[in-house]
């Protein structure tokens, strides 16, 4: 049995569905207006960050660790993060944690991470790779008009750094490195205050973890040049490490730190991360319509700000829409907005169009719709469905049908709910129980069957 929450979308209105997505901020800071950044490292170097941005490309690093085979949308402010460094003519680099990902970054955990196997990290570090490929190539693709913007936007460098370590003499990095750090003030930070302070304590391994992660950036310094780091807010005590092994190792080189919001939902809850439930970034884990779904949920209370963070709609515009919005909420055209562009941004074309025929089919009784999809898709849309593979059999009924399934535990239950309208084939209500099966009907010429029990409950019958 699977159960999901719907939410009916609105028409698409041509007042709102062609806002540009063109707008660029040579100074990254700038971003600050859409509530981007939450703070800068040192925290006195604006006018000096400014400088930089206005005046040279530069190089922008963020990390993302391998500890599942899927980011979230948890990540994707990071990733829009360097998105928007990529549009402003700077040159985005992504850091794939090969390495710090065997040891575990315990900010903003209360306890250690499960050590993972090399070759499952191997696993994830693909994965991962390949998907924020994806997204940049998706908003290439799809959100920049190479027409009205003349610059070639940089290529995403991805570095693992695994690379610099694997032939690294553990001596020698301690004997070198290890003099420029100091205990007072990696005692200091409140991912090692939080955790020295719980029961169970905190492990040397991932006590180390700040050390490898300052490296990292001292590498991609001399090897990139790359002055800027950006990440969480979870992600300032690494951050600061970073910066003062650079001031002690290259006393000539200023290297500055972006830290972006930690977005939370009305309850507090990590976004994405509500009731232990990730919104992945990979369509096998979160279909392109769940994901659609999630953002087209959103209260009009975070939706503006969703709007600002997850978009690259122009405030001004953002103003607009939010003012059309107030006067007609429930035809939710912000949410509707905000679904498109993240859907687009992580599935592409097709993605967004998928997400859309099986919204319209499951909403509007589009037995057409359904018909469209082919079974990876229904049950990549319905994941956790219980699926049934059944050989067509002449003469079949409806009450057979749904007791084949398993929709009910008994008979006498699938007679009085089915009588009482509350079984769907294909989205649309049955209730006669002796109604033969008939393809084209109940059985859609992709060969499957979609049953509903109730609102949410679906199960998938794929026909021999």
């Amino acid at each position: 049995m699977f159960t999901l929450k719907f939410c009916m979308p609105r028409p698409r209105h041509s007042s709102y569905c062609n806002f540009k997505r063109n707008f660029t901020h040579k100074n990254l800071l700038e971003l600050s207006d859409r509530g981007f950044f939450q703070s800068i490292f040192p925290d006195t170097a604006a006018p000096k960050i400014k400088e930089l941005f206005t005046r040279s490309s530069q190089s922008i690093y963020a990390g993302f660790d391998p500890t599942a085979d899927s980011l979230h949308v948890g990540n994707l402010l990071v990733i829009m993060g360097l998105l928007h460094c990529q549009r402003a003519g700077h040159k985005p680099i992504a850091l794939v944690g090969g390495a710090t990902g065997l040891i575990g970054d315990p900010s903003g955990r209360k306890t250690e991470r499960n050590q993972l196997r090399e070759s499952l990290i191997d696993t994830n570090l693909q994965a991962i790779e390949r998907q924020l490929r994806k997204v940049f190539k998706n908003h290439e693709d799809a959100l920049w008009d190479t027409r009205k913007n003349k610059q070639k936007l940089a290529p995403l460098t991805i570095v693992n750094n695994a690379e610099w370590y694997e032939n690294l003499n553990l001596i020698d990095f301690v004997a070198n490195m290890g003099r420029h750090f100091r205990m007072g003030s990696m005692l200091s930070r409140s991912s090692v205050q939080s955790r020295l302070e719980s029961e169970e304590g905190m492990s040397f391994t991932e006590f180390t973890y700040q050390i490898f992660q300052a490296y990292d950036w001292l590498h991609l310094l001399r090897n990139h040049n790359c002055c800027f780091q950006m990440g969480g807010s979870d992600q300032m005590g690494n951050l600061m490490t970073g910066h003062e092994l650079i001031s002690r190792v290259e006393r000539n080189r200023e290297v500055f730190g972006l830290t972006l919001p930690i977005v939370t939902n009305e309850e507090g809850d990590k976004f994405g991360k509500s009731a232990g439930n990730a919104v992945w970034l990979d369509e096998n884990k979160t279909s392109p319509f769940a994901l659609y779904q999630f953002f087209l949920r959103m209260p009009d209370s975070e939706v503006e700000k969703l709007l600002k963070l997850f978009t690259f709609i122009p405030l001004a515009e953002v103003d607009q829409l939010m003012r059309e919005h107030a006067k007609e909420p429930e035809k939710r055209k912000a949410q509707t907005l905000l679904a498109e562009d993240v859907t687009l941004l992580v599935h592409g074309e097709n993605g967004l169009k998928q997400a859309e025929r099986v919204t319209n089919a499951l909403y509007k009784g589009n037995v057409d719709g359904l018909a469209e999809l082919n079974y990876a898709e229904i049950k990549q849309t319905f994941q956790g469905a219980a699926v049934v593979d059944l050989l067509t059999e002449p003469g079949m009924s409806i009450l057979q049908l749904a007791m084949k399934a398993k929709c009910f535990p008994t008979e006498t239950d699938a007679v009085r709910i089915i009588n009482a309208g509350g079984f769907y084939i294909n989205q649309k209500r049955v209730q006669n129980i002796a109604e033969v099966i008939t393809t084209g009907i109940h059985i859609l010429r992709n060969g499957v069957s979609l049953l509903r029990v109730g609102k949410r409950n679906f199960y998938i019958v794929r026909w021999q």
